[in-house]
């Protein structure tokens, strides 16, 4: 009779080491941006926006990876925060375009230099070499994968 094979320990995949260190990166995130008034969804939304005029939403939710009805509930947030405005699209009067206010767009520089300082406070002990490979490695797997939704959650 034979025998199974040993059972693997968590610990042995990769892919619980990029969630150990993804939970912990993302949650002190969340942290830092909520105190700002806003959720990490809304922040990546926002970052999206920064270098458009207006947008529509359906393009947006195609650029995120989202559905166009996931986008409508983050825009209806940060219209009530008054971080974004949803206006009549000049060259088509039925649809809508998607716009950060000036408020909004003042408030994205902000949010961007916290995530910069996250990302320091996780990674900066790594060697400028080993960070490269890191990167390198991760946007390679996102290509093979063919990975779209940016992570908002």
């Amino acid at each position: 009779m034979r025998s199974a094979p040993p059972t693997s320990e968590l610990t042995d995949h990769i892919g619980y080491w990029l969630r150990y260190v993804s939970n912990h990166v993302s949650q002190a995130f969340a942290r830092k941006v909520e105190a700002h008034g806003v959720t990490v969804a809304e922040w990546v939304l926002m970052r999206q926006l920064l270098n458009e005029d207006a947008i529509a939403p359906s393009r947006l939710a195609e650029r995120m990876g989202m559905t166009r009805g996931a986008v409508s509930k983050l825009a209806e947030r940060l219209i009530a925060k008054s971080m974004l405005v949803r206006e009549a699209d000049p060259n088509d009067g039925r649809a809508q375009t998607l716009a950060l206010t000036r408020t909004g767009r003042a408030m994205v520089p902000k949010l961007a230099a916290l995530a910069d300082n996250n990302d320091s406070e996780f990674f900066d002990h790594l060697a400028p070499t080993d960070r490269a490979a890191l990167l390198r490695i991760l946007r390679a797997i996102v290509e093979k994968r063919g990975l779209k939704s940016l992570p908002v959650d």
